[in-house]
């Protein structure tokens, strides 16, 4: 669950690689530096959705005395919230993180130089993110940093929601994910939706080698209607190795994909769902 479903060279599981990692380090310097060779860009594409879905999901609240939160799932070190809340690129962050100034510090120092970087370039349409990772050190950075307002490190994959998540959930309006659904399942989302008490929204990228479809059934069941553009796709990062890339095209046939000029090129690529209260009737 840690991270947002970027995998890595940490080993390999059924021929996708893995970084785990990089998820246990104190700060992201580690995750943007073995990032950045392979291009992974998925929180890039994912950034102006993000603010559109957000900021459609925020009209919902209208009238209500307090605004529903984001919960992003797989949160890793808050990226998602970074790009979500402030006036900051994913191309700007990796040179940030991969800078020499960078290099030089402390997790502490570095901790110091971030919380002022994103309090200068807060947006005035920042919505609270809490987030959901079972990393401990990344979430706690993202904390630190003030990328999140909440963060918890419950593994509902194995088990239900904390008390205290389950109070947060119940504050949550609408559910992000770049590419965690590679290491999260239905029983996540089951979980999750089992504690809202507001009209829920998820919007999720989702690896073409994955399948969404029992997440899809699960979200059904509890009253949301999920769309897709199969034709339009997202890339994620490039391979790390030709083993993964022979694993990606054979994943993606088998679940009835063409990976003709996506994964065939060199790159995973995504999905984008987006699971609204079904209304229809």
């Amino acid at each position: 669950m840690a991270g947002s479903g970027s995998g890595g060279s940490g080993g390999v599981t059924g021929g996708k690689s893995r970084f785990d990692d990089i998820y246990d380090r104190p700060d992201p310097r580690a995750y943007f530096s073995r990032l950045a060779p392979l291009e992974y860009e998925i929180p890039h594409h994912a950034q102006p959705v993000f603010r559109q879905v957000a900021a459609e999901r925020a009209a919902v609240d209208d009238g209500r005395p307090r605004k529903s939160v984001v919960l992003d799932l797989c949160c890793s070190y808050g990226i998602n919230a970074a790009l979500l809340n402030h006036d900051v690129t994913l191309a700007e962050m990796y040179e940030r993180y991969t800078s020499r100034t960078a290099r030089t510090m402390s997790t502490a120092e570095l901790i110091a130089w971030d919380k002022e970087f994103y309090a200068q370039r807060r947006r005035p349409d920042a919505v609270a993110v809490i987030g959901l990772d079972v990393s401990a050190p990344a979430v706690h950075y993202a904390l630190a940093v003030g990328l999140l307002d909440a963060v918890f490190t419950d593994d509902l994959e194995q088990g239900p929601p904390s008390p205290r998540l389950s109070r947060a959930l119940a504050e949550a309006g609408l559910i992000t994910l770049t590419g965690g659904g590679s290491y999260v399942t239905a029983r996540t989302f089951a979980a999750l939706l089992d504690s809202v008490r507001r009209p829920m929204w998820v919007s999720a990228f989702v690896l073409r080698t994955v399948s969404y479809d029992p997440v899809v059934r699960t979200l059904a069941a509890h009253g949301l209607r999920t769309t897709v553009d199969p034709s339009r796709t997202y890339p994620q990062r490039r391979f790390t190795d030709v083993r993964e890339q022979q694993y990606a095209i054979a994943a993606v046939r088998a679940l009835g994909g063409d990976p003709a000029g996506r994964e065939q090129a060199g790159r995973f690529h995504t999905l984008r769902y987006e699971s609204r209260p079904d209304t229809s009737g």
